[in-house]
């Protein structure tokens, strides 16, 4: 009785520390996709871009989204749209919680008429 006592014991931890991986790689995530609507756009080199705003925003929220995943940061900017174009990319900037500079390389991995998918490298 005692060993299926500690099985489940054990099975039970599994699966919770399985499940809290699981979550944690779901929320910490660094891709995003986003619509492009007259919220979100607008005009690069010709290109139908995400406004800078909307990329700092998102990447400043998703760097840290838990206490044990990622820096914290505040002060993200983005020197301009992200071009809706796959392969486009720009550095955006921020200051880390100890008060350094860092570079948040932003990527497009896809591109269509009405969004953009795109990641940043924590």
């Amino acid at each position: 009785m005692q060993r299926k006592a500690l099985i489940s014991v054990i099975g039970g931890a599994t699966a919770a520390v399985a499940l809290a991986g699981v979550g944690t790689h779901l929320i910490a995530g660094t891709e995003s996709t986003t619509s492009l609507d007259r919220y979100t756009t607008v005009t690069v080199d010709g290109h139908k871009a995400l406004s800078a705003e909307i990329v700092a925003g998102r990447a400043q929220s998703k760097f840290h989204p838990l206490p044990w995943v990622g820096t914290k940061v505040s002060g993200v900017s983005c020197p301009t749209g992200l071009k809706a174009v796959s392969g486009a990319s720009i550095t955006c900037t921020g200051r880390t919680g100890k008060g350094n500079d860092i570079d948040i390389p932003v990527r497009v991995v896809k591109a269509t008429a009405t969004s953009v998918t795109w990641k940043f490298e924590r």
